[in-house]
């Protein structure tokens, strides 16, 4: 690929990334917001916060209170995300030529991305979302701050100087290491389980529609897109299940810094004092919108990227007939 492309094609991913981020973001803030507040204490209860919120003042603004730090981070932090996971994919099908485990372009596949080996898919995953989440981290702080009903910040500028006076810079990167120890594993689960739910159902639908005979080799958009979005409910569920108990760690890090120090010292605590059972606070709400928020965003992402090379090829194909006319 020639460097004009390469550049497009980069765009194209931190756009396609960026706008199913905040698609998601926006939809979803609701069940954000009720998870950090289940999480943030063991007496919260998910029924009694919807209860709380809505018996309160101005409940459709409480219940979206947050969307702007939620949006960029989300938002930003896809872009991020799907623009470095594309490169670390492309790299790896390079790498992989040649072998046994590389990357393959099919036609009846639901998905245009590059085909990996399963320890390429979960590395890429993985390193993609350290990267991304380290950079967003300030946000994600400010984020789940807002959220939060043990602060009261009317303004993103107030949290900001809020956060910086009481704890200075390594405020805004309170509880990273958790939050890597929590997002590696599922960003690496995810792609996982994603490509190979994709392989299999694909393989699935390609086998239905071949016994239509009116029908292409390739596999329709609504099939690919409806692939696509069941591969990612059941990624995030799997991938969701495993890794909420760092997500709760998280959660009190972020909220209560004086309390829970670390890793370690927070899950001792919650351990002992709240049981088990704290580990997986919020694991409902987490699952549900996890599995709609990332099925939704790559569906997104791998639809906008199958458009914009359906018509990089209708182009090329356009100019190449046009230079065999000169000739």
């Amino acid at each position: 690929m020639s460097d004009g492309g390469k550049s497009r094609s980069s765009a194209v991913h931190f756009f396609a990334g960026l706008s199913s981020g905040i698609l998601s973001a926006v939809l979803l803030q609701p069940a954000d917001l009720l998870k950090t507040r289940v999480q943030q204490s063991r007496s919260s209860t998910l029924l009694g916060t919807i209860r709380s919120i809505a018996n309160g003042p101005n409940p459709i603004r409480q219940f979206w209170r947050g969307t702007l730090p939620s949006t960029l981070r989300t938002g930003c932090g896809s872009a991020i995300y799907f623009s470095s996971l594309n490169a670390l994919r492309r790299r790896a099908a390079l790498l992989a030529a040649g072998r046994a485990d590389a990357a393959i372009m099919t036609g009846d596949h639901s998905s245009s991305l590059p085909k990996l080996s399963n320890t390429a898919n979960l590395a890429t995953g993985a390193a993609a979302r350290t990267w991304a989440g380290f950079i967003m981290m300030p946000i994600t702080v400010l984020k789940v701050r807002y959220e939060s009903s043990l602060y009261a910040y009317t303004s993103l500028t107030s949290a900001t100087r809020d956060i910086y006076r009481t704890t200075g810079l390594k405020g805004f990167f309170a509880g990273f290491g958790v939050t890597a120890v929590r997002d590696a594993p599922y960003a690496g689960l995810y792609v996982l389980f994603y490509e190979q739910s994709k392989r299999r159902l694909s393989a699935l639908a390609t086998k239905i529609e071949s016994a239509d005979a009116s029908s292409s080799a390739k596999l329709s958009s609504s099939t690919s897109a409806g692939i696509n979005f069941l591969s990612g409910v059941a990624a995030a569920g799997l991938g969701t299940t495993i890794t909420n108990p760092f997500d709760a760690i998280k959660t009190r890090i972020q909220l209560m810094p004086d309390t829970y120090t670390n890793l370690v010292q927070a899950g001792k605590k919650m351990l002992s004092e709240e049981g088990p059972r704290s580990l997986f606070d919020g694991l409902g709400i987490r699952i549900a919108r996890k599995a709609v928020s990332s099925a939704l965003a790559w569906t997104v992402y791998e639809e906008l990227i199958r458009r914009a090379e359906r018509g990089w090829q209708e182009v090329e194909s356009a100019s190449a007939a046009k230079v065999e006319g000169k000739v």
